[in-house]
């Protein structure tokens, strides 16, 4: 876990570590996932940057390099905006750290092949996320 801005609330490794964890569960490798937390600036230029689009975003997910020659598979990064995620939160009426939970497990979703650009993925990644966040002890983050 990176940290490149902490403010507004942040959750600690452990708490990213066991939301990550959930949306790997029906991975059966020792997979490695690098988490990294950055401000708006830092979004903005990444957002712009990869996807061509001059904001920041919540979540974004670069895949990684693959099975590594110990056995380890680095299945990429997450690259979280806090005050994009604390702002939707506000503005969605949940709690913080129930769209935190949610952003990791869609990013890690994403990194997993899931994808929301039709109708037809994209309820089968709501689905798959609504169920992780369930058993994580979070309301359906659609609702």
């Amino acid at each position: 876990m990176s940290y490149a801005a902490r403010r507004p609330w942040v959750p600690s490794p452990p708490q990213l570590a066991r939301w990550a964890a959930a949306a790997l569960t029906p991975v059966r490798r020792r997979t490695v996932l690098s988490v990294r937390v950055v401000g708006s600036a830092g979004s903005r230029r990444l957002n712009a940057h990869y996807r061509h689009k001059d904001s920041p975003t919540n979540v974004l997910s670069f895949a990684g390099a693959g099975g590594t020659p110990d056995g380890r598979y680095f299945l990429g990064e997450l690259v979280i905006c806090a005050p994009v995620v604390a702002r939707e939160a506000h503005t969605q009426s949940k709690t913080i750290k129930a769209h935190w939970a949610h952003m990791t497990v869609h990013g890690v979703l994403h990194l997993l092949g899931f994808d929301h650009e039709r109708a037809a993925e994209a309820a089968k990644m709501t689905l798959r996320e609504t169920q992780i966040l369930d058993r994580l002890g979070f309301s359906n983050p659609y609702r």
